[in-house]
């Protein structure tokens, strides 16, 4: 059970965790994404509880990241799928990979290798600049305030360090 909410916070990272934070969420997403969508297929793939399951998926539902969708009706029969929102997350879990892959990597190698659908290569997921097109790192980037930020739970300290960077 969560102890703290995130919701409140004035941070989009936050706001983030808030909805797919918890241990779970990122490997439910992952296997919708891979086309694990039934609910005792997800339970076997994942080895999660029944209960920690429901849990989960009614949070992904409610948090728009997820959809249900009814395939049969006696006995009332659901799958599970991505909304637009999750899809959006795909981008993020691919690159939470790729550093699982260089940093934590399972006995053996990576368990699963992209082919980028477009140019059928093979590809490590990254991160690159939406504007450029060059890689991001953490030194090659540089945080500024944004029009929401404001002294707040999660941003208390944020706008004074932000605005008191060189550059």
């Amino acid at each position: 059970m969560r102890q703290t909410s995130f919701a409140a916070m004035q941070c989009s990272l936050a706001r983030t965790l808030e909805l797919v934070g918890d241990w779970w969420s990122p490997l439910v997403l992952r296997d919708l994404y891979l086309g694990v969508h039934r609910f005792d297929e997800l339970v076997a793939d994942l080895g999660i509880s029944r209960n920690l399951l429901t849990t989960r998926l009614a949070d992904l539902v409610a948090g728009g990241v997820v959809r249900r969708v009814r395939y049969a009706d006696r006995p009332p029969r659901h799958s599970y799928e991505l909304t637009d929102a999750g899809r959006d997350l795909i981008p993020v879990l691919l690159a939470m990979t790729a550093w699982g892959d260089r940093w934590a990597t399972p006995e053996g190698g990576p368990p699963i290798r992209f082919e980028h659908e477009r140019c059928g290569h093979e590809f490590v997921p990254t991160v690159h600049c939406s504007a450029c097109g060059e890689p991001v790192t953490a030194d090659a980037v540089r945080p500024r305030p944004g029009p929401g930020g404001r002294r707040a739970p999660g941003t208390m300290i944020l706008p004074e360090v932000l605005a008191d960077r060189p550059g």
